[in-house]
């Protein structure tokens, strides 16, 4: 029988160190590390780190080991050794002068593509929308970076390019769903395919290049994330019938600005505009399209279908949220994500020809119906529309509809920027701007007067819940201390009983007979009943209290510290809903209060 020795199997054998697989595929650090981003290996954290390390303990960098084998199988490898080959000559004839050779090896660098490994990767094209997070996050925010030693102009180009196609599937398919603007960036997320997409776009401002981040490492996951969106965008354009690369419905009239630049220039920025269609391949007619009805068996919802219907409804209108409006932009609009926003929902938008290319009517027209300003006041006013602040636009997406616009005017102070990425949970601190939301969601028309009545409401309800749960806690003490006195006089009944063969006949003698006065007797009567007034809230709330305290001695010993740290968390919670409801409170005091010193 064999031996059975020590570290021959086991954590020993299933983890690699990172010097020991450096060696094993004779890469350098830099393409080892470009090799892993590319492929998607990481390292790995073994649970028992002294088997790992054969004894020793000291903490290292580990690597599967299959995944260091299924490495060393990779293409790559030979095109990152050809192009360190590349290198050598290069220098060689850079260090000689020789500009003929410098020239001839120049034209002749190795070049790769990882079209294999995104099919690797993604088997199934669900994968892939389902990765598109960090690749649109990552996309977006080199195209918005200026070009420097790192930062190559190539893939800025790239980039944009890409970031602009997809925005343009989402106007199509009308998918966009959320918004949210934060210090970061805008928040967008849209719904392909049935999975939820998350991405963030960085605001256009001021760029100052940090130097604690290694572009490097950034773009090599820009070379792998631009393949796998240019995949994607393919297959989403063909689905629609749609030209890839896209291509515009070009009107044949020139602009003063488009005789300024280049033809494929302005092609690019116009497609970048977003304000004009794209060309199908097969011209399709919308037809109403009618759900196939099912009959649903064995279902715990016979409602389903009823339901499937009301949402789709719902949703065909939240897509056309701003069909038939037209909007005309200022020039301090942030142009390009309110473009996005009101051409995904169906509306028509436009600014001064003088701004950028892709501007379909003037500020003249009288058709427009907002003009989304960002100034304290306009010069020239039109009587046909409505001026609103940007804000107006990511509400409106946010409520599912057209929100009042009275508290958007120019100059005007705006409304809390409610995120709607927020889920409240049940007992959570729910802002009053939040249920006036849900309020107007559910059809129920809530103005400035109700809001200032519910805010009222909010502060005396709790006092009221306050009073019914001390009058419950007051009857259960008086309960307890009715119980305690009848125990107490049981007990000074039997200890007279026992001191009375005790007494002596003197203090028999010495007390005075008080004589007994005549009772008189009751007459007959017959008096008319009345019903018992009954506090049903009340009741139950005693019962739900005992059964409470029933249940909470029922819990054994091992679970109860489990049950006192879930109890800890809730008065936590409970506490910082108080401070949130009281902060609530101060502030509006003091907006009635400055309201009342203004007027």
């Amino acid at each position: 029988m064999k031996r059975k020795r020590k570290f021959e199997s086991g954590a020993a054998t299933a983890f690699i160190t990172r010097n020991q697989a450096l060696r094993k595929l004779q890469l350098s650090l830099k393409d080892f590390r470009q090799l892993c981003i590319l492929k998607g290996v990481y390292p790995q954290e073994p649970k028992n780190l002294k088997k790992a390390t054969k004894g020793s303990g000291i903490t290292r960098t580990f690597y599967f080991t299959k995944d260091i084998n299924f490495l060393s199988h990779e293409p790559l490898i030979n095109k990152f050794r050809q192009t360190k080959h590349f290198m050598k000559r290069l220098t060689k004839a850079i260090h000689k002068k020789n500009q003929d050779a410098i020239d001839r090896i120049t034209a002749s660098r190795p070049k790769y593509k990882l079209d294999h490994i995104v099919k690797e990767r993604y088997p199934s094209f669900i994968d892939a929308v389902r990765d598109l997070d960090d690749c649109l996050s990552m996309c977006f925010l080199f195209a918005t970076l200026p070009t420097s030693f790192t930062v190559k102009t190539k893939s800025v180009h790239l980039c944009r390019r890409l970031t602009v196609e997809f925005q343009h599937y989402v106007i199509i398919a009308k998918a966009l769903r959320k918004v949210f603007i934060s210090i970061k960036g805008i928040y967008y997320q849209a719904e392909i395919m049935g999975q939820t997409v998350t991405w963030i776009v960085p605001h256009k401002l001021g760029y100052q290049q940090p130097s604690d981040v290694d572009f490097k490492i950034m773009r090599t996951f820009v070379d792998f994330y631009t393949t796998l969106l240019g995949f994607t965008n393919y297959h989403l354009y063909t689905l629609l019938n749609l030209h890839y690369p896209p291509q515009l419905q070009l009107d044949s009239e020139k602009t003063d600005t488009e005789t300024k630049c280049l033809k494929s220039e302005a092609v690019e920025e116009k497609l970048a505009a977003m304000t004009q269609t794209l060309k199908t391949l097969v011209s399709t007619t919308e037809d109403e399209t009618d759900i196939d009805e099912f009959p649903v068996s064995n279902s715990e919802d016979p409602d389903f279908i009823e339901k499937a219907k009301i949402e789709s409804e719902k949703l065909e209108k939240f897509q056309k949220l701003f069909t038939g409006k037209k909007f005309f932009l200022n020039r301090e609009i942030p142009r390009e994500s309110i473009t996005f926003i009101i051409r995904t929902f169906g509306g028509e938008v436009s600014w001064e020809r003088s701004l950028a290319l892709g501007s379909t009517f003037q500020e003249t027209d009288e058709s427009i119906t907002h003009q989304i300003v960002d100034r304290p006041s306009v010069d020239k006013q039109y009587l046909s529309r409505y001026y609103v602040q940007p804000q107006w636009v990511f509400d409106c997406v946010n409520s599912q509809m057209l929100v009042p616009v009275e508290d958007y005017f120019p100059g005007v102070i705006l409304p809390p920027h409610l995120s709607p990425f927020a889920k409240e949970n049940e007992g959570d601190y729910i802002p009053a701007e939040r249920k006036q939301q849900i309020k107007r969601q559910q059809g129920i028309d809530s103005g400035v007067e109700e809001d200032e009545v519910e805010d009222d409401d909010q502060e005396e309800v709790p006092e009221e819940e306050d009073s019914e749960d001390s009058e419950v806690e007051e009857e259960e003490e008086e309960e307890e201390e009715e119980e305690e006195e009848s125990e107490q006089d049981s007990e000074e009944e039997e200890e007279e009983e026992e001191k009375k063969p005790k007494k002596k006949k003197k203090e028999v003698k010495e007390k005075v007979v008080t004589p007994k006065r005549p009772q008189k007797k009751k007459e007959m009567a017959v008096t008319p009943g009345s019903v018992e007034n009954v506090n049903i809230n009340r009741k139950i709330q005693k019962q739900v209290a005992e059964e409470k305290h029933l249940a909470e001695m029922m819990i054994p010993k091992k679970k109860r510290q489990i049950y006192e740290r879930v109890v800890k968390s809730q008065n936590k919670r409970d506490v910082k809903i108080k401070e949130l409801k009281d902060k609530r409170k101060q502030i509006n005091r003091r907006n009635k209060l400055s309201k009342a010193g203004g007027d």
